[in-house]
């Protein structure tokens, strides 16, 4: 190594001179002095006091004025409002991240409402298309095809051990965006974010993973900041064989009990993932189930303001893709569950309009699997506001991915078919919204109950002021986790995911129905987490799926126990 530089060894390669040279990298055993104000996990800014200053070496790399993790918090979240542009406030929060684990998750568990749309949809969505011009360092595992024969190896490479959630992307299906390929790396990172904050995981039992198996997306290719493989996407047996590859390697390494989330995977994958794996591993498809739950519970906690049972309602989706087909098949169960009926005859309540037109029998031999149980005799229909007129539905739920398809047509027609419709545009980001909801009261004169899947504002029309729902996955995934997680679960049951909407549902208060709401606010969604886990951990012992023994006495004590608390610890 070269001793150029004022006759010093130049150990770490920052010279000139020494460019071409090998250098081993390596860090002290304990984090002490520069190295801890280096390191995320233990790194506390100004808040270190006199006496671990003392202790670890500080004196002298920090300012002498010792302030409090508060006073940290609330500098933070003003410098963050100062930034007019939502990807300046993501990318000031992952800086945070990677130098501030604690005040990371301080900082958005108390501003949970101002910052979840910043470090999660939808500005998440535009950090995935913009992710190779700012990245900056690697936050998860990045498994290529090059990987392919030692995936094994690479998890190694990861520094924790012990993982107990994994949220793995193949990048295919990126929000309402396409194929971001590598990119979608954003969507893992961004979803474990609230794994942690609002589900109380540890961050160091996370992982994010991106399966790397190239993009057909051409302006990924030539973009020079492009940070994955530059070649079409593999298909068939190559992909098969390297994501059960992953799936074993996942399994050897980090036991039965860590939970593998499947997040925006095509359609065609996602399924077919979720029905290989679901008997031999713990995983859980957001997209599909996900939603599915936390559509369920908007669903039956407006039950309070449109009347009637499940039973008497009839649904109309449009977009039959594993959103729509997952929230069908879950309201269906719920409907069976409910009037004992079997589950094929609950879902003819149930009714699906795709890029074709209604899904009706005539179609069924041209039809994907996945669509096949939704296709009921009609006729045939060609389009949504067709459907609509045809049906009469009482429910009219988008899971489109395309914007302005709830048309002013469609829902003045279904605000003269009932007295207060409910409309949920679930489609992301806010550009992908089937419909605004300054559109749905103005069109439906204020009378329709109102979610979407981005958030929207309140709205004044005619003197009252409208809360519209945001039917956001957030509510359900970290606590359905969290459940998992503190029971030791090896499997995932459809039973654990209308637990789930039941807890949710049952945290609505009145003073959400008299302003419209049918989600509680989001403010107290740590609260709900704890409830939603303490029942999925409930069905879990019930099912005889938990590895944890004893069944705790008191389970939601135990899950509000549990949580990762980001408040700063003292040090030796």
């Amino acid at each position: 190594m070269s001793t150029l530089s004022g006759g010093v060894e130049d150990v770490y390669g920052e010279d000139e001179a020494t460019v071409d040279q090998l250098v081993t990298p390596w860090s002290l055993s304990v984090a002490s002095g520069y190295s801890l104000l280096r390191d995320p996990h233990f790194n506390k800014g100004l808040a270190f006091t006199e006496k671990e200053r003392e202790a670890h070496y500080l004196s002298g790399l920090l300012p002498p004025v010792i302030i409090s993790q508060e006073l940290q918090e609330k500098r933070l979240i003003e410098s963050i409002r100062q930034y007019q542009v939502p990807l300046q406030r993501y990318t000031a929060m992952m800086d945070l991240e990677e130098r501030n684990e604690r005040l990371f998750y301080k900082l958005l568990i108390d501003n949970v409402e101002e910052l979840l749309p910043v470090v999660y949809t939808p500005t998440v969505g535009e950090a995935c298309q913009k992710y190779g011009s700012i990245f900056r360092r690697s936050q998860g595992l990045f498994i290529s095809l090059k990987e392919k024969g030692k995936i094994r190896e690479v998890l190694r490479n990861w520094p924790e051990k012990c993982i107990q959630v994994i949220v793995v992307t193949d990048g295919e299906r990126i929000l309402g965006l396409g194929d971001l390929g590598a990119q979608g790396m954003g969507i893992p990172v961004g979803k474990l974010a609230l794994y942690t904050a609002l589900g109380g995981v540890r961050p160091s039992a996370c992982l994010p993973i991106t399966i790397d198996v190239g993009t057909n997306t051409e302006k990924l290719l030539n973009d020079e900041f492009y940070i994955g493989l530059r070649q079409r996407r593999a298909t068939g047996q190559e992909y098969d064989e390297l994501l059960d590859e992953f799936m074993t390697a996942v399994k050897r390494n980090y036991g039965e009990k860590v939970l593998v989330q499947f997040e925006d995977f095509a359609n065609h994958n996602a399924f077919k993932l979720l029905a290989k794996y679901k008997d031999s591993h713990l995983v859980f498809n957001d997209d599909i189930q996900g939603t599915a739950a936390v559509v369920l519970a908007g669903v039956v906690s407006a039950l309070k303001l449109i009347g009637g049972t499940l039973a008497d309602h009839k649904f109309l989706f449009l977009g039959a893709g594993e959103a729509g087909t997952g929230i069908a098949e879950l309201i269906a169960l719920e409907l069976s569950k409910q009037t004992k009926a079997p589950l094929e005859e609950a879902r003819k309540k149930i009714w699906l309009v795709d890029s074709k037109g209604l899904i009706v029998g005539s179609r069924k031999d041209s039809l994907q699997d996945f669509k096949k149980p939704w296709a009921h005799e009609h006729e045939t229909v060609p389009d949504l506001l067709s459907a609509v007129k045809a049906l009469k539905p009482t429910i009219l739920i988008g899971t489109s991915g395309h914007g302005k398809t709830f048309t002013k047509e469609v829902v003045e027609a279904m605000a003269s078919i009932n007295e207060k419709p409910l409309i949920m545009a679930l489609s992301n980001p806010t550009s992908q919204s089937e419909c605004t909801a300054e559109e749905a009261y103005t069109w439906s004169e204020g009378r329709a109950i109102f979610a979407s899947g981005s958030p929207f504002g309140p709205f004044e029309y005619k003197g009252k002021t409208y809360v519209p729902g945001q039917s956001n996955n957030a509510y359900i995934f970290p606590g359905l986790g969290l459940g998992l997680v503190i029971s030791g679960a090896i499997r995932v049951h459809n039973d654990m995911l209308l637990a789930a909407s039941e807890a949710l549902a049952g945290q609505v208060t009145q003073e959400n129905y008299d302003k419209g709401m049918i989600f509680p606010p989001l403010s107290i969604i740590r609260k709900i987490s704890a409830h939603i886990a303490a029942k999925v951990a409930a069905k879990v012992y019930d099912l005889g799926l938990a590895t944890r023994i004893p069944r705790p006495a008191d389970l939601l004590k135990f899950a509000e126990s549990s949580m990762y608390s980001p408040i700063y610890r003292n040090y030796r």
